[in-house]
């Protein structure tokens, strides 16, 4: 809920931040906020909720001080399997600390944590404090050591086993795969502890993997009961939404848009459709129409429903399944724009001249009529394909379509002119067959039907954020720093094996690979490398702009069925334009919430990231189990000194060739040439090379596929 104290709170930072020499007691903050006896127990509360938040730091000597002036960094923490780790901190701008193995303080991935800055030049610090714990249960096997059981984890982030004392085991045994519930977390000189809350069957197929995935991710996957009767008491539009006539504006406030042809783009499989568009010539132009569907409508607030859609944050999709931020009635019903049915949305009208320059914003509620559920693949035949039958199918929309793909090419241009880095990487595709076992992994299309949503939806965000952000209201950017020099210049020799030409390191020159890649063989290879120098974008109060789509104002506005923020930046941009100024005291309450939202957002953006790439692994160890002994043609994707990553033609799987693997020779790194050179015969495995393996081996406990040399 919104804090009431925030007047306690701006009163006591505001002091504290005056205070830059030292800590100071609770007693001289009271006596310098004037604060009697009967406030002093709300005056403790506040400066508990400030140091759970990690703005303010307690030391031993129960002496507050603002955490930044105390060379203290809240942020979260990402473990690596060998027991060091990464805090990336809260405040956008900031470079990520290096945690050391020994100063971690039993931290797990996810926590939220403070950290100590021990060495600024190295960026290394000491965790000093858990804030928060992320993860509540583990998912691992259960073993039997000297006389104690424990549970060895699945996830390779967790780097020490789980004690369970035998009378917690309730019906487990020895071997088996089993969810623990965390009882004690770990310290420097303790491991955590559980207790055993169920046994998951023996793995008979990836579904059952995607129920270890879920559970040891913690993924909320039912809704609580209070929250789906809250769903379900919504009926369908009322009249009143749709009074007035076509194109004027009903008792609501809301804009009649069902006179226009709309229509939604999205993948075949989609259930929940955010979006649709509409366009139409105008004298010297194009005016766009970006619908949104007004889940703000229904989720207000505050409500049963927004406490726990901000407390998933995200849609979490796997092959074949979806778990949703809101319940099914309202993300594949009431709120999806299905075609031929009235509903409620947030409209961005934007006006562009020949040249695809914006001239002019609007924003308002408004009811549509969605006309066609088109596909990607659809808007394919129609437009790059030329396909009789399909636009015969779709003839009264042809012209429509036409304008689309004129203003498209025109946003198109204007973003290679600006530097947005438009990384056309390939991405897996599963196909199942009806016992949810893959068939197929292939490389998803990426066709002009998606690049015309991106770039309409891009536009939409851009004119929300910047409104918002001329208004002078708090709001929650998307932003995306700008990357560090270092990591480029740890990758000059890979690119200089290419062919192109480094010579700064600076930003630009990301810019200017990203240019030189264009068409060549290693193109692929280059983005995924220069993907991964990058930092991850992430939601932020404070608007630092967005590096890789070259944006100075960005927000997310365009799914607020599937994400968070999108649905809070509704609500800031619907009381604008009710004239509806946020009040001091609102101001205030959004100020001190909206930065908790941009963090948690970010967090679980970061855990469904990363519960999707492990079950993508998952898939593909089950698509290949059955595959060990077979001869493919693959490509080398990436090189350590260790071995070879060796992407497959056939399929979209990928899989690492070791040095051991590679007879007839001994191997070493060449750090110049970045390739692994024979000893003896100097045969040279660069990056780009064509080279055939055979499955040696393919573990589905570790979701591993291993190769060796045909």
């Amino acid at each position: 809920m919104l804090p009431k104290d925030i007047i306690e709170k701006e009163s006591v930072l505001s002091f504290l931040k005056k205070r830059t020499s030292k800590p100071v007691s609770f007693r001289e903050i009271s006596r310098a906020l004037d604060i009697r006896k009967k406030e002093a127990r709300m005056l403790k509360r506040v400066l508990r909720s400030l140091v759970n938040s990690g703005a303010v730091f307690k030391t031993r000597s129960n002496l507050y001080g603002i955490a930044e002036q105390m060379s203290l960094v809240p942020g979260f923490f990402e473990a690596h399997r060998d027991g060091y780790g990464f805090v990336v901190p809260e405040k956008a701008g900031e470079k990520d600390l290096f945690i050391p193995p020994r100063k971690t303080s039993g931290a797990m991935s996810g926590d939220r944590v403070i950290v100590r800055v021990e060495s600024p030049a190295k960026r290394e610090g000491r965790i000093i404090k858990i804030l928060e714990r992320r993860r509540k249960k583990v998912v691992g096997k259960l073993c039997y050591g000297k006389n104690f059981y424990y549970v060895k984890p699945r996830s390779r982030k967790i780097p020490f086993d789980v004690y369970i004392s035998p009378e917690k085991i309730s019906k487990a045994k020895v071997g088996d795969i089993v969810v623990v519930e965390l009882t004690a977390y770990p310290t420097v000189s303790r491991p955590p502890e559980g207790r055993v809350l169920k046994v998951i069957p023996a793995t008979d197929g990836p579904r059952s993997e995607i129920e270890m995935v879920i559970e040891d991710h913690g993924l909320p996957h039912k809704f609580p009961s209070a929250v789906l009767k809250e769903a379900r008491e919504f009926t369908p539009l009322d009249s009143k939404h749709l009074k007035g006539s076509t194109g004027g504006i009903s008792a609501q406030g809301r804009v009649d848009c069902r006179d226009l042809l709309t229509v939604t783009i999205d993948g075949e499989s989609a259930k929940d459709f955010d979006d649709a568009v509409s366009i139409r010539r105008m004298a010297g132009g194009f005016i766009l129409w970006v619908h949104i569907a007004d889940v703000s409508h229904y989720v207000p607030w505050d409500s049963r429903l927004d406490l726990e859609s901000r407390q998933r944050g995200t849609s979490v999709y796997f092959p074949g399944r979806v778990i949703p931020m809101l319940p099914k009635v309202l993300s594949n019903d009431l709120c999806s724009l299905v075609p031929r049915s009235d509903r409620l949305t947030f409209t961005v009208e934007m006006r562009f001249d020949r040249k695809g320059n914006l001239l002019k914003k609007r924003f308002y509620p408004s009811v549509i009529n969605s006309n066609e559920r088109m596909t990607y693949t659809s808007v394919r035949k129609i437009l790059t394909d030329n396909d009789r039958a399909e636009r015969k199918k779709y003839g009264y929309l042809l012209e429509s379509f036409e304008l689309i793909k004129e203003l498209y090419e025109l946003l198109r241009q204007q973003s290679i002119r600006r530097g947005s880095l438009d990384f056309d990487l390939p991405e897996p595709e599963v196909l199942l067959d009806i016992q949810g076992r893959p068939e197929a992994i292939i490389k998803a299309e990426r066709n002009v039907g998606h690049m015309i949503i991106e770039a309409f939806m891009i536009a939409a965000n851009e004119a929300v954020a910047s409104h918002i952000e001329d208004m002078g209201v708090p709001m929650i950017y998307r932003v995306h720093e700008k990357p560090d020099a270092s990591k480029l210049e740890g990758l000059k020799k890979i690119f200089s094996s290419f062919g192109l030409q480094v010579k700064r390191t600076g930003p630009t020159a990301f810019h200017k690979i990203f240019r030189q890649a264009k068409g060549i063989t290693e193109e692929t290879l280059v983005n995924i490398l220069l993907l991964r120098s990058l930092k991850q974008a992430k939601y932020s109060t404070e608007n630092i702009g967005h590096f890789g789509l070259a944006s100075k104002s960005y927000t997310h506005f365009t799914s607020p069925i599937r994400r968070y923020p999108d649905l809070v930046v509704h609500r800031i941009l619907k009381d604008r334009i009710k004239g509806k100024g946020p009040s001091d005291k609102k101001r205030g309450l959004l100020e001190n919430l909206l930065p908790e939202i941009a963090f948690h957002s970010s967090k679980t953006e970061r855990a469904a990231d990363e519960a999707e790439r492990e079950i993508m692994d998952v898939m593909r160890a089950w698509f290949m189990k059955d595959k060990a002994g077979n001869e493919y043609e693959g490509v080398i994707s990436a090189i350590t000194p260790y071995g070879l990553k060796v992407q497959l033609k056939d399929f979209f799987v990928s899989g690492f060739l070791h040095v051991s693997n590679m007879p007839g020779d001994y191997y070493r790194f060449n750090e110049e040439c970045y390739c692994l050179v024979g000893r003896n015969s100097k045969r040279t495995f660069s990056i780009g090379n064509n080279i055939r393996v055979v499955i040696e081996r393919v573990s589905i406990e570790d979701r591993e596929i291993a190769f060796a040399m045909a």
